[in-house]
């Protein structure tokens, strides 16, 4: 029966890579968390002269490397000064004077808060549209051979955590005599190295990923210095330093923690020594428990600091949901996979205990529980709509995902099935094991028809016989290699017996099954943490709709997402100036969350600068009308020319905020 299992195992393992490969092969470039909402001067907007320079505003803070915004004119030459400037959202660089007539292209290169690269370009026109002979490459930064290696380093480094923390967990908490069996070991060590080496090439690829996407620039020792000095940096360096703690953790775990459960068992059960043995592998355990758990959240931490949970609303809430999130998920799905060692790979003296199954199988619910809350929060934080459910990339995945965990529970419940008729099995599999055969007075017969007699002699079958006495005074060698043939034959007579009990044949299958549902589960999880998330695609599609509005009457409209830095900082301000000429005009402020609804701030003040005249700024305190609306009536713009209208925004009584963007009035 092992001779047919074992292809079918190695064919089903290959499958399930290969579809894992190909959900990662078929990935577009990451997308970013952060979306161009606005620009002054706006996509495909004709000006009649030319502006100072190029505004550009995102959905959240970014960060630039140097000569990451540029202008390009017609001929594909440079048109900016190369100095972009700017915090968090909005980055402006300045234009070259006498610049002529034409449309010019503004291309950006950034990294979002959450560590994902954004790349894009558009026009302008100066005067009237032109042809233009610039080629803006696509597929650079986060794309290409470079993506695909960083996108395969993010899935080694996840499935890394989970085979560490879930194999370590399932060992310590669920079967502690299985701290001595190789397989468990052996898997454990393996996710370790996995996912030291998966952060070692993340590191090393982060710079030519968020930059050329040249796999010549892996080892640029400058881009590895600029990205140790990111918050993606910090917490790979982070992970590689909890690694090293890590790798203590597993040599006390598989050292001195499985001598004394062995210490333990060969006391005998009884007396002064197995108390004493029992003792301190109660002492071992709880400290490697606390150092465990330290070290796991650790981990997950140096992934919910650095990537989607650190941004958007509620950080401080989704960071240690995204710790439990995590934890949870290895303690399900690694521990699977030592399940899985164990039922294939445990030796026949050290066989899986029934109770070892049943302890993996109330963590693993509790471990589904856990899962379903914090990913209810997830979805809601990232989603936010059905709309964007059903209409973004991110939800379409999320919901892949979730059918997946669906069916992972379906068939998780077939293994709780299964585990709960192994008890007996294995307790009348064990004395079948044990019970020797009648061969006749003082001997027995053994699976193969060999005879052992009560002195100890051996019979093979063939009519030789040889009784310890000759053994030992005659023939050392003969004597040995039929100790180990007697040896040989009782362990394949015991895994017969072991591998020929169906309840255990019934669940290695189920949590094969498991086994090949997570490892697509974890590929669709690891493109959904490379997924602009539904909620910010949604606001960012809205934003750059209403920023471009503008009224037949010539009334300017400009939306400022703003961030104050506190708990309820974050909105976007919309100005609406009418007609927007030299003259009188009508001022109007609204102030809205994140998530289009009135955000009644303390105060709101308004200032217009014309920095080509020198003149300004003009400082304008609106009305409150009502809630997130402020208004002014006869607000006099002298000029016409490029006006920076800046707003300042305070949210309390020490947070507040001032956004500009520039536009022409006249």
């Amino acid at each position: 029966m092992t001779q047919t299992i074992a292809p079918r195992v190695r064919s089903l393992v290959l499958l399930l890579l290969a579809v894992a490969a190909a959900l990662l092969a078929g990935a577009a470039p990451a997308s970013a968390h952060a979306a161009l909402t606005s620009s002054d001067p706006r996509q495909g907007a004709v000006v009649g002269k030319a502006p100072e320079q190029v505004s550009l505003t995102f959905s959240e803070t970014v960060s630039l490397s140097d000569d990451a915004l540029r202008v390009l004119d017609p001929k594909g030459g440079r048109a900016d000064t190369g100095e972009a400037r700017g915090t968090g959202a909005t980055y402006t660089v300045k234009l070259r004077p006498g610049l002529p007539d034409g449309t010019y292209t503004v291309s950006y290169q950034v990294v979002s808060a959450d560590s994902h690269p954004v790349v894009g370009a558009f026009t302008f026109s100066i005067g009237a549209p032109s042809a233009t002979t610039v080629t803006v490459p696509e597929g650079t930064a986060g794309g290409g051979a470079v993506g695909f290696l960083y996108g395969v380093g993010r899935y080694a480094s996840y499935a890394g955590f989970i085979v560490l923390v879930g194999g370590a967990a399932f060992a310590l908490a669920c079967w502690p005599r299985g701290t001595g069996v190789r397989a468990v070991q052996r898997l454990v060590v393996s996710g370790w190295v996995t996912l030291t080496a998966a952060t070692l090439g993340l590191l090393l690829l982060r710079g030519s990923y968020t930059t050329s996407g040249k796999l010549g620039d892996v080892f640029d020792l400058e881009l590895l210095g600029q990205v140790l000095q990111t918050k993606t940096g910090a917490a790979l360096v982070s992970r590689l330093l909890l690694l090293a703690a890590a790798a203590l953790f597993i040599a006390v775990l598989f050292g001195a923690y499985a001598k004394r459960i062995e210490g333990e068992g060969g006391a005998g059960g009884e007396g002064e020594d197995a108390d004493e043995a029992a003792k301190e592998a109660r002492d071992l355990a709880f400290g490697l428990a606390v150092g465990g758990v330290v070290v796991a959240a650790g981990l997950a931490a140096s992934w919910a600091m650095a990537e989607h949970a650190s941004t958007g609303i509620q950080p401080g809430v989704a960071m240690p949901v995204d710790v439990l999130h995590l934890l949870a998920v290895a303690a399900w799905l690694g521990g699977l996979a030592a399940l899985l060692a164990a039922l294939y790979r445990a030796p026949v003296e050290a066989p899986l205990e029934a109770t070892a199954v049943r302890r993996f199988s109330r963590v693993a619910f509790g471990s589904v529980l856990v899962l379903v809350a914090t990913g209810l929060y997830q979805s809601w934080r990232q989603v936010g709509s059905w709309s964007a459910l059903t209409g973004t990339r991110y939800g379409q995945l999320l919901c892949l995902k979730a059918g997946l965990v669906v069916l992972l529970v379906g068939i998780a419940w077939f293994s709780r099935r299964w585990t709960g008729q192994l008890a007996d099995t294995v307790t009348a599999g064990a004395e079948r094991e044990k019970a020797p055969v009648a061969a006749g007075a003082g001997g027995t017969v053994d699976a193969d028809g060999g005879t052992v007699d009560a002195s100890g002699g051996m019979e093979d079958g063939r009519g030789g016989s040889v009784d310890a006495g000759e053994r030992d005074g005659v023939d050392p060698e003969r004597a040995a290699q039929l100790a180990r043939q007697r040896a040989a034959v009782d362990a394949a007579r015991q895994k017969r017996l072991r591998d020929a009990d169906p309840t255990r044949y019934g669940l290695r299958r189920s949590v094969l099954a498991e086994a090949g549902v997570a490892v697509v589960l974890l590929a669709v999880t690891t493109l959904l943490t490379s997924t602009e998330p539904g909620r910010t695609e949604e606001e960012a599609e809205a934003a750059t709709a209403a920023s471009a509005q503008t009224s037949a009457t010539g009334t300017v409209t400009l939306d400022m997402p703003f961030d104050t830095g506190a708990r309820d900082g974050r909105g976007v301000v919309r100005i609406d100036l009418d007609p927007a000429r030299t003259g009188a005009n009508d001022l109007h402020v609204y102030v809205t969350r994140p998530n289009g609804r009135a955000f009644d701030v303390p105060e709101v003040k308004v200032a217009f600068t014309l920095e080509s005249q020198d003149i300004g700024p003009l400082p304008v305190v609106p009305d409150h009308i009502t809630t997130g609306h402020w208004s002014a009536s006869g607000v006099q713009i002298p000029m016409a020319g490029e006006w920076k209208i800046a707003v300042t925004v305070r949210t309390s009584d020490i947070d507040q905020v001032t956004v500009d963007k520039n536009t022409q009035i006249g």
